[in-house]
């Protein structure tokens, strides 16, 4: 008889590979749906492949839900994204030769904001309140060398701690900007989208731009209280929900949305004085 063992790991291995069969077998499946959806045009595909890629509508408006509003519906988030989804399959080119997937996130997420942007949901007071708290940020990042607690950036607001936090979970809500927005940059009006990267074009800084971005990244997280830090690398890096971090913390999901707008305000804060911006 052989040992209990050896039958185990045999059975794992058959297991494995039957999975690895079963999942090239699916790949080879949709690649298939597109090329016949390509040569054909067939709405019967076009639907095969957006029920087949639903599940990513439903991952990206996760992400983008973070410190949204109770009234903004998780629900409706995935039904903007859908609307992403089908733009990302009709355009989809298969000759490029890059995973859809990469490309279909992108189109959901700008699907989702662009519907959000069209709701005009984020008043301009809390708009306004958000500057107050970037620059007394900055103030107390310069003294203290440190991200500032809740209580030492309430009192230099002026604030109450509920004032703060019911602040940071509304500015939450305005991580969006136009492409036509507008930025003063040393003294020049540049519109953002003229700021953005031609992906198509090798630039002989980039690497070192990279580089130098990193190590301020890595300069300016340093200055993060550790719960800052947990909180963004469970989010950002591990990939946990707002929810599930807030179990591994013992604290709300509302209370995790607090310390991520906070961590993420003090970052930008931060780089942008380190840039002169």
């Amino acid at each position: 008889m052989r040992p209990v063992t050896e039958v185990d790991d045999r059975l794992l291995l058959e297991r494995a590979a039957g999975a690895g069969q079963m999942e090239a077998g699916v790949e080879r499946d949709i690649a298939a749906l597109w090329q016949r959806y390509r040569d054909t045009g067939d709405p019967e595909v076009r639907e095969r492949l957006i029920v087949h890629y639903a599940p990513l509508v439903k991952y990206v408006a996760g992400r983008v839900a973070v410190g949204m509003p109770a009234n903004v519906e998780h629900a409706d988030l995935v039904s903007y994204g859908i609307f992403g989804l089908m733009d990302a399959i009709e355009k989809y080119d298969l000759s490029k030769g890059f995973k859809f997937e990469t490309y279909a996130v992108t189109r959901i997420k700008g699907a989702i904001i662009d519907e959000l942007r069209s709701i005009d949901w984020v008043p301009r007071s809390v708009r306004a309140r958000a500057r107050q708290v970037e620059t007394a940020m900055q103030r107390l990042e310069g003294d203290l060398h440190r991200s500032p607690t809740d209580e030492e950036l309430a009192e230099e607001l002026g604030w109450t701690l509920d004032e703060l936090q019911d602040t940071l979970a509304r500015v939450s809500m305005t991580s969006m900007a136009a492409l036509d927005e507008t930025l003063d940059i040393a003294g020049d009006r540049i519109s953002l989208v003229d700021t953005l990267q031609d992906l198509t074009v090798a630039l002989p800084e980039e690497s070192f731009e990279d580089e130098e971005t990193k190590e301020l990244l890595r300069e300016s997280l340093t200055r993060l209280t550790e719960r800052e830090q947990t909180v963004l690398g469970l989010y950002y890096f591990e990939g946990m929900t707002l929810s599930q971090i807030g179990d591994v913390l013992g604290v709300t999901e509302s209370r995790i949305c607090q310390i991520h707008t906070k961590a993420v305000m003090s970052l930008r804060t931060k780089m942008l004085e380190t840039m002169g911006v």
